[in-house]
């Protein structure tokens, strides 16, 4: 799942694994400081950026960005993890990344979550985690990305977070069921 900063990733797919117990989040890994409550290995693996580079120039990430000033990437160690759990990933992406792994990875099922350009700014500015220069960064970022929506299998707004949860879990419905017909 992708989609522009401060449009709910984060709170959607906290819905969907409860809605879903055969999912399970890869967290990623990030060169971006870690920030007050953030557990290294739950929210993100918080890695410096020498040991991100070497991650990255060994191949062990399925994708990996530079977004905003910080690397972030899916290593693969992380999706064995899942699949040792027997549980589906979703992978929460920016957007290139997210790009690249439906490149990567036939059969993937890539979702695009947006909601109104102003009502992006009011959340991030709300979460009070990044200084101005990078909301007002963020929220270009989120232009631009609109750009490419059109290239993912969905696009869901979340301007109603119950709507938003409602689509989207009947995206994975569907999807767990076409995937335990083939399988089954």
């Amino acid at each position: 799942m992708t989609g522009q900063s401060g449009a709910g990733k984060g709170t959607l797919i906290k819905r969907l694994l409860e809605q879903f117990p055969q999912l399970a989040l890869a967290v990623s890994a990030t060169t971006r400081r870690q920030r007050a409550g953030e557990v290294d290995g739950v929210h993100y693996w918080f890695l410096d950026e020498h040991e991100f580079r070497r991650r990255r120039a060994a191949g062990e990430f399925l994708e990996s960005v530079d977004y905003v000033g910080n690397g972030y990437g899916t290593l693969l160690s992380e999706l064995e993890r899942l699949r040792a759990a027997d549980k589906a990933p979703v992978l929460e992406l920016e957007t290139e990344g997210a790009l690249a792994v439906a490149d990567r990875v036939p059969g993937a099922i890539t979702m695009f979550v947006t909601a109104p350009l102003s009502e992006l700014e009011r959340r991030l500015r709300e979460r009070a985690t990044e200084s101005a220069g990078e909301i007002d960064e963020r929220v270009a970022v989120a232009r631009q990305q609109l750009e490419v929506a059109e290239r993912f299998d969905y696009v869901v707004e979340n301007d109603d977070l119950e709507r938003a949860t409602e689509e989207l879990a009947a995206i994975v419905e569907r999807a767990l069921h076409a995937a335990a017909t083939m399988t089954g």
